[in-house]
């Protein structure tokens, strides 16, 4: 951490958690003005928050902000039927498993429990089905 360039961490900062405040933003506007009103907002968060990785300090504490970021604008889009959830998922496809073996590396010289994942087409049926729920029964109590 401490070899981490401020520069680096100003980055990470930037696009995980600058980025994801920008789009939350800008979707919450467009769902107060549409007709009907409201919708549902679903962040991305992986487990490395839970589980971090060496070297990942800026990832970590971005991805720990969303979570913040998350359950912050679930409480304050219920007024105008705006739900707000995570999508936990940790996926599976090309990149993904690319990542994974990279892990998988590390944990030779590290001692990382791995991670579990799902594939790709899961997550997306899933969002979809976050997506279509009630918005009474949203919540972002996890």
């Amino acid at each position: 951490m401490e070899d981490l360039p401020f520069e680096q961490w100003k980055s990470v900062v930037e696009t995980n958690l600058n980025g994801a405040f920008l789009c939350t933003q800008e979707a919450i506007r467009l769902m107060k003005a549409q007709t009907p009103r409201g919708g549902r907002i679903i962040t991305t968060d992986r487990s490395r928050r839970h589980a971090p990785r060496p070297h990942s300090v800026a990832y970590t504490a971005t991805k720990h902000a969303i979570t913040g970021l998350t359950r912050s604008t679930s409480l304050d889009g219920r007024a105008h039927d705006i739900a707000c959830q995570p999508d936990r998922h940790r996926q599976r496809g090309d990149r993904a498993d690319r990542a994974h073996a990279a892990r998988r590396a590390c944990r030779r010289t590290v001692k990382v429990a791995a991670e579990p994942t799902i594939d790709t087409a899961h997550v997306g049926r899933a969002v979809v089905y976050m997506a279509n729920l009630p918005l009474d029964t949203q919540t972002c109590s996890s």
